[in-house]
């Protein structure tokens, strides 16, 4: 993960282990900086990540629904998130078409206030997010 913002960042990620959703957080990435999240090859194909701007608001996030909570987490599942107590929230989707290492870029941008960018690309392999 690598945050290009002048703001210190917040993320989640989301990811199907084997028969199970996981979503697992809360990682701080410092301004201008990249840290490693998950150790070690990628273990599927799509990865969902939500992050909040800690220091100017604004959030990075998506339509696919998974649970957090505010402290530091290890969720299985994503169904009843309220009911079990934790936050429903929105995450966006990252195919990494299978690569076995994936960066994930979030930048400022948008239409202005505190919309948000974020570029997710391996190597030469690059999408958008929303």
């Amino acid at each position: 993960m690598c945050n290009s913002t002048k703001s210190r960042v917040g993320v989640a990620v989301g990811y199907k282990d084997g028969e199970s959703w996981v979503t697992e957080g809360w990682w701080n990435v410092a301004a201008a900086s990249c840290e490693t999240l998950l150790k070690g090859p990628l273990v599927a194909r799509y990865y969902y990540v939500y992050a909040l701007d800690y220091d100017h608001g604004g959030e990075w996030g998506g339509s696919a629904f998974m649970c957090t909570k505010e402290k530091e987490f290890t969720i299985k599942g994503i169904d009843n998130c309220l009911a079990r107590n934790y936050n429903r929230t929105g995450f966006f989707e990252i195919d990494t078409g299978e690569q076995r290492s994936w960066t994930v870029q979030l930048t400022e941008g948008g239409m202005g206030g505190n919309d948000q960018g974020a570029d997710a690309s391996a190597g030469r392999s690059s999408t958008t997010a929303p």
